[in-house]
């Protein structure tokens, strides 16, 4: 074993072992769409006193902090998105009114003397709203009319606030609020002044306002002397008081106000089951997909096989290690991504082992080392090329995008680096270790690169020339873009909440529910405009049941509670399993940053796959990419499933498998006119179109055990993903072969037809008289033939 190898070897193991060790001790972040509970998006706003500043909502975000905490919610998440955004996740908690209520509440707290009961305004005070001493007249908590003084204190002054019951005495659960100290001065002042007035006037009473409304206005107690007030900077705050409504508002009197107002634009609520359901699901799915791609690749490959098949699971263990070292947060969107890594973690090595196998039939002696060195040579570029163009577009969307396609971003980056890790670094040092061995070397068939495969066999026997007809391959190909087109048109998009904006609750019934009847039983409770559509599924008690989703642009709690009740009327027990709230703002903005993000990272690549190779390549690719995905919505217009976060992450997800086929097909065309294969250029492109059908075949099969595992184990959260893949890598798997490669001989055909120079005309009429102008006759002509080699003209 060379030096490097051994260096590859000691790599591989360390990397394997960090990340086990990271993948046993460190738990996985997982977002609410996983693990059960709510996150509520909120967004700061200018009030008339202060901007909402990054810095302002930052200090918001602390206020926040401190009123989670007290919702008791365990292992809550803060994080500022953006200049003014704050998302809060709270696992487990089912109840998304609740802590919108506790969190969006300004909770202006302030102090004010009471002076008696409302005076009668005078006519002009009268047109503009204002009292003898204050604007608006209010009344106490027990609502009787009361007439305030101006502030006294406010929130500011307020250290501590905390429900409390004495047991002993009996008298419920009230509020001991504690004061800073100017703030004790101040309420001794306060409370000084009242003291003045005889016991039973309402002078006597201080009263404390919250967001304008008094919640309390105790009387000062009769001990308290006149003008020496209450020291010791405390006092509580007594009313009929629950356990909960003591709680919160200490939670509001200590938070303070908020430096800024803010606004609930977005939020999510999972049900437990709903998440658990996800979890073992996709576990299932995954293990399930892998196992049944490992046994494909052996099949194919036989031992390199088997050692692709550790190689895939180092890949699973180091992408988990990096995602939970990273703390990144891992949603059923984000699940794209790794598809997408798993894909290009077996077509490195497919790509590898196609190459191998070249080398060891191609050479005299048959070396399996010097063929397998030969082949992770010649595989790497296009191993570097197709997975730096999907991280270049991963980072992009991650840059530019927010929501599901962020998260999609953030597991892809992870997902391509680990894939080129264990492909590159732990397959390799396995397979150096393999046939290095001389039981190995003694049967180099069950390699697997003894021979060169069915498929490619019968494509060598037969030799087809399928770009021979590159423009029909395209005339058809732009019959089904018009298709799907026209599906778009005709039947138009179901876009999801998340692109809309408005409100998506789905449920769980125990009986099952016809949509049309729910749809008109909701129409006679006054909600005509709700959309209601079967979802599948079990029900609450998992027996015979249904799942129901309710959509509308506008769904408040009160009328989501008469959804409910609706549908137990109907259905029998009724269990809310997810709900769903986007602004309509929040919505239009996702979708015009989704769009920026694609357009960016398809120009992107354009750029980079130019550079790499030529513009011709790059614009083709790039056609390709618009081809497949404009296929795959117009699918989903025909079908007339959602198109939502999830899809968008499936699309995604398309685009890159897509990309890479073309790369390597390109790498093929590059590679093959590097080595000085003379011939025109549409035969060197179908040369290299049919060599890489192999490696497209049993790529494109590896990925499809997955997905078909997915589909079928995956439930209805990854059902639309999963079918939204199986239609993409089908159509991307063409594309590659039939639009992208036909694309690139016409591109360049014209190429060289345009940069053509003209002959000279006859005589020589430039400088230098007739033998000069001969010369640059014949200098040209020369010129032009190597050009149009060079850009696939005949020869």
């Amino acid at each position: 074993m060379t030096r490097a190898n051994k260096v590859r070897a000691v790599i591989a193991l360390a990397v394997t072992a960090v990340a086990a060790i990271l993948a046993v001790f460190q738990p996985p972040r997982l977002g609410i769409d996983l693990r059960g509970g709510t996150q509520i998006v909120l967004e700061s706003r200018d009030s008339a006193t202060a901007k909402a500043t990054p810095s302002a909502t930052d200090d918001t975000m602390e206020v926040l902090r401190q009123r989670v905490d007290a919702l008791g919610v365990a292992e809550p998440g803060l994080v500022r998105s953006g200049d003014n955004r704050i998302i809060v996740e709270l696992p487990g908690l089912q109840d998304p009114r609740q802590a919108a209520e506790v969190l969006g509440r300004t909770a202006q707290l302030t102090f004010h003397p009471v002076e008696g009961a409302p005076q009668r305004p005078s006519d002009a005070q009268e047109k503009t709203g204002e009292g003898p001493e204050e604007k608006v007249p209010r009344t106490d908590e027990s609502g009787r009319p009361v007439r305030l003084g101006g502030t006294a204190m406010t929130g500011e002054e307020v250290k501590s606030a905390r429900a409390t019951m004495d047991p002993e005495r009996g008298t419920g659960w009230f509020i001991d609020v504690a004061f800073r100290d100017k703030g004790e001065e101040k309420w001794a002042g306060l409370t000084g002044d009242a003291a003045c007035s005889p016991a039973g006037d309402p002078k006597r009473r201080v009263a404390i306002v919250l967001d304008k409304k008094v919640i309390s206005s105790p009387q000062v107690d009769p001990s308290v002397g006149c003008g020496r007030g209450i020291a010791g900077g405390n006092t509580q705050i007594t009313d009929d008081f629950t356990e909960e409504k003591a709680k919160e508002l200490a939670t509001l009197i200590e938070g303070g106000a908020l430096p800024v107002p803010v606004e609930v634009i977005e939020h999510h609520t999972v049900g437990p089951t709903l998440g658990a359901e996800a979890i073992e699901a996709s576990g299932w799915a995954a293990a399930i997909g892998v196992l049944l791609t490992s046994g494909f690749i052996i099949v194919v490959y036989r031992l390199l096989g088997a050692l692709t098949a550790v190689g895939l699971l180092c890949y699973g263990l180091i992408s988990y290690a990096a995602l939970v070292a990273f703390g990144a947060t891992l949603t059923l969107p984000g699940l794209a991504g790794f598809v997408l890594a798993i894909g290009m973690a077996v077509d490195a090595n497919v790509l590898v082992f196609e190459r191998a196998r070249e080398e060891y039939l191609g050479v005299r002696g048959r070396s399996l080392r010097l063929a397998t060195a030969k082949g992770f040579r010649g595989a790497f570029g296009a191993i570097i090329d197709s997975n730096v163009t999907t991280l270049l577009a991963a980072l992009l969307l991650f840059t530019l995008s927010s929501g599901p396609v962020r998260g999609f971003g953030v597991t892809l980056s992870i997902g391509v680096l680990a894939s080129m890790v264990s492909a590159l670094v732990v397959t390799r040092a396995l397979v150096d270790f393999a046939v290095n061995r001389r039981s190995v070397r003694a049967r180099p068939q069950i390699t697997g690169l003894a021979g060169l495969g069915r498929v490619r066999t019968l494509l060598t026997e037969r030799r087809p020339d399928w770009m021979r007809h590159g423009r029909r391959w395209l005339a058809v190909s732009s019959l089904a873009v018009l298709l799907a087109v026209g599906g778009i048109v005709l039947r138009g998009l179901d876009f999801g909440v998340e692109f809309t904006g408005g409100r998506l609750v789905e449920y769980a019934t125990s009986r099952t529910v016809d949509p049309e009847a729910a749809r008109s039983a909701l129409a006679d409770a006054g909600m005509p405009d709700t959309v209601v559509q079967n979802s599948g599924g079990d029900g609450a008690d998992g027996d015979d049941g249904n799942r129901l989703t309710v959509r509308s642009e506008e769904l408040t709690g009160e009328q989501e509670q008469t959804v409910r009740s609706t549908l137990e009327d109907l259905g029998g027990d009724t269990e809310k399993v997810r709900d769903e709230l986007f602004g309509p703002s929040l919505g239009e903005e996702l979708r015009q940053h989704a769009l920026i993000a694609l357009a960016v990272a398809l120009g992107a690549q354009l750029i980079y796959l130019a550079f790499r190779f030529r513009w011709t390549f790059g614009a083709s690719a790039v056609i390709s990419l618009v081809h497949d995905a404009v296929i795959v919505v117009g699918a989903f217009a025909w079908l007339g499933r959602p198109v939502d976060g999830v899809f968008l992450a499936a699309l995604l997800t398309v685009i890159g498998y897509s990309v890479n086929d073309s790369v390597v097909i390109f790498d093929r065309v590059r590679s093959e006119r590097r080595d000085g294969k003379k011939g025109p250029f549409r035969t060197v492109v179908n040369n290299a179109v049919v060599q890489t059908v192999p490696r497209t075949l049993n790529t494109g099969m590896g990925a499809l055990f997955i997905i078909a595992a997915l589909a079928v184990l995956g439930g209805d959260s990854l059902g639309d993903f999963a079918l939204a893949l199986l239609i993409g890598i089908a159509v991307g798997s063409y594309s590659s072969l039939f639009v992208g490669a036909p694309l690139a001989i016409e591109l360049e055909a014209r190429t060289s037809a345009t940069s053509t120079p003209r002959r000279p005309r006859r005589g020589g009429t430039g400088r230098g008289g007739p033998e000069a102008g001969a010369e640059q006759g014949r200098a040209k002509r020369t010129k032009t033939r190597r050009s149009a080699y060079d850009n696939g003209a005949r020869v």
